[in-house]
């Protein structure tokens, strides 16, 4: 029989560099953590996508020695998800909120992105630039930020086509992420449409 060792004892594993520990959190608290992202957003891939950015934010907090254990990893980790799933809701704007006032204008409802040609054209710019961008990254890192954004892969996928466990496939989309952000500063580089 299997001692059940305390989700606390795994936290620090991990802090101390025993990278088994944060997989066996996450085997742990899969069901649960996804049937209740799997409960807001109705949706397979949505909820994939939110448990995966979850745990991204957990090793981030991890890694920076800012998580304080009081014995309530699981609350802390569901308060996370539940933040990105508030903001997958105001990112896509799947519930619109009117303003109850008379300067009522139905272009600020819909709006025709095929119209405004120079949209379009600022975004293409911004897309080579962040090609080029990502281009400056470590091979291994520049791999898995591509299969993510531009293949829409889910870090099990990614981990599976590399080689490499879903922690480490994490990992590296996280120094991705920050490297790029490092060379947009020091550049002084403006992305936005």
């Amino acid at each position: 029989m299997e001692l059940l060792i305390e989700d606390s004892v795994l936290v620090k594993d991990y802090m101390n560099g025993d990278e088994r520990a944060l997989e066996k959190l996450i085997d742990r608290h899969n069901q649960r953590l996804s049937s209740f992202i799997y409960s807001k957003v109705q949706d397979r891939e949505i909820t994939e996508d939110i448990f995966q950015d979850t745990f991204i934010k957990v090793i981030r907090t991890l890694k920076k020695g800012n998580y304080n254990e009081e014995g309530k990893f699981l609350p802390w980790v569901m308060r996370i998800s539940h933040n990105l799933i508030i903001d997958y809701f105001r990112k896509n704007k799947r519930m619109p909120r009117f303003e109850g006032n008379n300067d009522f204008n139905i272009f600020s409802i819909i709006s025709d992105d095929q119209l405004n040609a120079e949209r379009r054209i600022i975004k293409d710019q911004i897309d080579q630039d962040l090609n080029l961008l990502i281009k400056e990254l470590p091979k291994d890192q520049m791999e898995v930020l591509e299969m993510r954004l531009y293949k829409d892969m889910s870090f099990k996928e990614i981990s599976e086509n590399t080689g490499v466990s879903i922690n480490t496939a994490l990992g590296r989309m996280r120094y991705a992420l920050i490297n790029l952000r490092k060379i947009v500063e020091k550049n002084n580089i403006i992305l936005t449409n």
